[in-house]
């Protein structure tokens, strides 16, 4: 499972250290949604591993998506990644690979071996393992070193200080602190982002992708608020910042 992300790279990159690349695919469900540079760095990151690149879609954005189910995913529910990620890839799954020879190989690291525990039942009949959770263990930023020694450009969703590089930077599960930092960098995708949350509001009623947790209490915060706030000096949460497990859940 190919994200495009640097963890993705590193754990391809031990499977294929171990393993070699002869029966290797490296299969990236693309959302239609992800940042120009993170396509460049899943080619070069590919051409770096070896193996068979192979890239499926949907078809749809997250927007589509979202439209289509009449549903606005958010930090608790995610059918974007459901239907573009996780379904898609066990489709090709079941049409390609037989189980009993097949191994599924996540980017989860050493600190997310609760996420793999999950997965590897949830990916039932096929094998699952993350090579990123034994030793040596990697930090993110550690990871990034060892694809930099290896002449691969760190993607600039990371240079630019993202804690992820899911959906553009605009992973709906990512939550507030997150948001505020893909308005500070990419001011012109929030307010995309931000338009299409309002047209779905037009459709759907007071759903939002944020929750507002202020007081105790929770309810919608939609990106025009959280965007205000911030611009009028408002503190926000700094501990809400995360991204979606794309590969983490495939039935729903």
């Amino acid at each position: 499972m190919f994200s495009g992300g640097v963890a993705s790279w590193a754990a391809a990159r031990r499977v294929a250290d171990e393993h070699g690349t002869a029966d290797l695919t490296l299969l990236f469900t693309d959302t239609l949604t992800e940042d120009e540079d993170t396509y460049r760095f899943l080619d070069e990151a590919a051409a770096d591993v070896g193996g068979t690149l192979v890239k499926i879609a949907d078809g749809r954005t997250i927007w589509d998506v979202f439209r289509d189910e009449r549903f606005l995913g958010n930090s608790r529910v995610d059918p974007c990644s459901r239907i573009l990620k996780r379904d898609l890839s066990r489709k090709w799954l079941e049409a390609n690979c037989d189980p009993s020879d097949t191994t599924v190989y996540l980017g989860f690291d050493w600190t997310e071996e609760h996420r793999y525990v999950r997965a590897a039942a949830r990916w039932l009949p096929w094998s699952v393992e993350a090579p990123m959770l034994f030793p040596p263990y990697r930090l993110r930023a550690e990871m990034m070193a060892d694809a930099e020694a290896r002449g691969l450009r760190t993607q600039r969703l990371y240079r630019l200080g993202m804690d992820h590089a899911n959906c553009g930077g605009g992973c709906v599960k990512a939550g507030q602190s997150h948001f505020a930092k893909l308005l500070d960098v990419f001011p012109a995708r929030y307010a995309e982002w931000e338009a299409n949350e309002q047209s779905l509001r037009d459709d759907l009623g007071n759903v939002s992708i944020l929750r507002d947790r202020i007081g105790g209490d929770t309810g919608p915060l939609t990106l025009t608020a959280l965007r205000e706030r911030i611009e009028a000096g408002q503190s926000i949460p700094l501990w809400e910042i995360g991204g979606c497990a794309c590969f983490e859940e495939p039935e729903t």
